[in-house]
């Protein structure tokens, strides 16, 4: 945590402004005592930001969440939330209130959350507003899947190259759903969607944060790695691929698996995105050659 971090926390205690920090797992380090009021969140908790989310969710306060599927909303919001070094927005709470947020990310992966009440300030415009944000979110999400689009993950792709440039690394998986084509002409392309949707979230349940994950066409799923050595890339895909082997997505097919192949490539300093994914899909059909239900590296 930064100096600068560290001055804000020791001024929190006494101020009415909403101020929490999150580690690089999503999970609570540090909520003054507006924050843990407005979200119920008891003096000695540390909860993860999605089991947070979802039992105020359950409890009716908290923020307001316009959806009746909770999963497929909160998959949505983690394909953007903490992707980029800073974003704000606004929000509403059960209560009535209206709330300014922003999220900075720092360098080691920790955010740090700071959200003030507007309630007063800016009610006019607020139904504008709301729509707005629907809108923007709606253009980076894949509308089957609820992950994040090509757009919105290459524009992480390129922040990952403008890192590495000055001195960042990381790594960029290609995965590819195998004989996806077979399921589709066997089984449909109902199931086919089904399996998409599974892949889809089983793989983002083992994202993490500060990465990012989207579909970026037909059977194929990006995921970027900022400040991951190719060592840890792999071993983290790896984990993926078992996931998938152990799915049973089809409730009409119980047997049915399926299975996927990926292939990694680390970012160089002289990398554009259209060179990186080259290489990262060149290691996915090495991985195809090679048998598939594998993750091959550049």
């Amino acid at each position: 945590m930064d100096a600068h971090v560290e001055q804000l926390l020791n001024l929190s205690a006494q101020t009415e402004t909403l101020i929490a920090v999150y580690d690089g797992d999503d999970r609570l380090q540090y909520a003054n005592s507006a924050f843990r009021s407005a979200y119920f969140i008891e003096p000695d908790e540390t909860p993860l930001w999605p089991d947070l989310m979802r039992r105020n969710f359950e409890l009716g306060r908290g923020t307001v969440l316009r959806t009746d599927d909770f999963e497929a909303w909160l998959r949505s919001t983690q394909s953007r939330r903490g992707k980029i070094g800073y974003r704000a927005f606004e929000t509403d709470l059960c209560d009535g209130r209206w709330l300014w947020m922003t999220e900075a990310v720092q360098q080691n992966g920790w955010m740090l959350c700071i959200a003030s009440d507007i309630t007063r300030l800016r009610a006019q415009g607020r139904t504008v507003r709301q729509d707005r944000d629907q809108a923007i979110k709606a253009s980076y999400t894949d509308e089957l899947t609820g992950v994040a689009n090509r757009r919105f993950v290459m524009a992480r792709v390129d922040d990952m190259l403008a890192a590495a440039r000055t001195g960042g690394s990381g790594c960029l998986a290609v995965f590819d759903i195998d004989n996806f084509k077979r399921i589709n002409d066997r089984l449909g392309h109902h199931a086919g969607d089904l399996v998409l949707r599974d892949f889809a979230h089983r793989i983002h349940q083992n994202v993490r944060r500060n990465d990012c994950f989207g579909r970026v066409g037909g059977e194929e799923f990006l995921l970027v790695m900022p400040s991951t050595s190719p060592e840890d890339a792999l071993a983290m895909v790896e984990r993926m691929l078992t996931v998938i082997r152990f799915s049973r997505p089809l409730a009409d097919s119980p047997d049915f698996s399926y299975t996927c192949s990926a292939g990694i490539a680390a970012s160089l300093p002289s990398d554009t995105a259209s060179e990186l994914y080259r290489r990262a899909d060149q290691a996915l059909y090495d991985a195809k050659l090679s048998g598939r239900d594998r993750v091959r590296a550049a």
